[in-house]
């Protein structure tokens, strides 16, 4: 029934993307910062309660909604409902959307980086749109729908507790550093499969034998033990070289550089990157049809 689930929660959010309701990370969100304001302390105990408060909440709420959609007389209305529900777990038409804008808007890619952005050439903005994609493709997509399809909405929840956990407090800085470890390591052992698999899936997708067999050399040199892998799979597959140097709160932070092909990253790259996004959907819609004619 998973499975199922996960297939047609991946349709509906490419159909309707982000449902006009606040959303469940932004209550997650809001206790991160309840939790911050009233408990916090510069130590990885006090970071790992909050860790482990979220998901247990977490973990409540949606094991509640899950049992009561399991009442449903009908399997056909269960599975409908569980793929509702699980949608607000996976951001692929937003990621997809949010993207192809810099197209068009090049300055909102504030809205979608850390770095430093005023100085960004051209060249860089698309290199940062390209790694954007790469890296949220496993963090928005493939992961929660990995442990969607084998914990069930339970596990796309915690998993998406974990992931917000991590780009709130998971920063290795003065505040964060103790604080934020806990999470930080968690999020890269939850990510440690989806990214391999989302690299694959790129590499595949776009039947680049080079990715498939140069990823893994490339992304290890990445300081996230994750992001690196589906980047590299991305740049290795529409022949363009990703990373190095970049600034952040107006300091240079030496980067390796993933892939091998060109430095100068133009709009083309880009929608040759988001090109993945209907391969994935064809990947979907086959599944989707052997499971019905199944």
């Amino acid at each position: 029934m998973y499975l199922e689930v996960g297939l047609i929660a991946y349709v509906i959010d490419r159909v309707f993307g982000e449902f006009p309701m606040k959303h469940p990370v932004v209550f997650m969100g809001e206790y991160i910062k309840w939790f911050e304001a009233k408990f916090y302390k510069d130590e990885v105990l006090r970071g790992a309660f909050l860790t482990i408060t979220l998901m247990l909440i977490t973990f409540g709420v949606i094991h509640s909604i899950a049992l009561y959609i399991g009442y449903m007389p009908n399997i056909y209305i269960q599975t409908l409902l569980f793929a509702i529900v699980a949608s607000t777990t996976i951001s692929a038409k937003m990621l997809y959307e949010s993207v192809k804008d810099i197209i068009e808007n090049p300055e909102n890619i504030r809205y979608l980086v850390s770095r430093d952005t005023k100085e960004l050439s051209p060249s860089d903005i698309n290199k940062a749109s390209i790694e954007t994609y790469g890296e949220n493709l496993s963090d928005g997509v493939i992961a929660p729908l990995f442990y969607l399809m084998i914990f069930g909405l339970e596990g796309a929840f915690l998993y998406k507790a974990i992931n917000t956990l991590d780009s709130m407090v998971g920063y290795r800085n003065e505040r964060y550093e103790k604080f934020g470890k806990f999470s930080a390591i968690l999020d890269d052992v939850v990510n440690y499969i989806p990214s391999r698999i989302t690299a694959l899936l790129i590499a595949l997708l776009f039947w680049d034998k080079n990715a498939l067999l140069k990823f893994y050399n490339f992304g290890k040199e990445h300081d996230s033990p994750n992001a690196g892998h589906p980047i590299s799979a991305m740049a290795l597959c529409i022949g363009v070289k990703l990373g190095g140097d970049t600034s952040y709160f107006g300091k240079i932070k030496k980067k390796a550089h993933f892939g091998e092909g060109r430095a100068t990253i133009t709009t083309e790259d880009i929608l040759n990157a988001l090109s993945f996004q209907w391969r994935l959907d064809g990947l979907v819609v086959v599944l989707s049809l052997f499971f019905i004619i199944k």
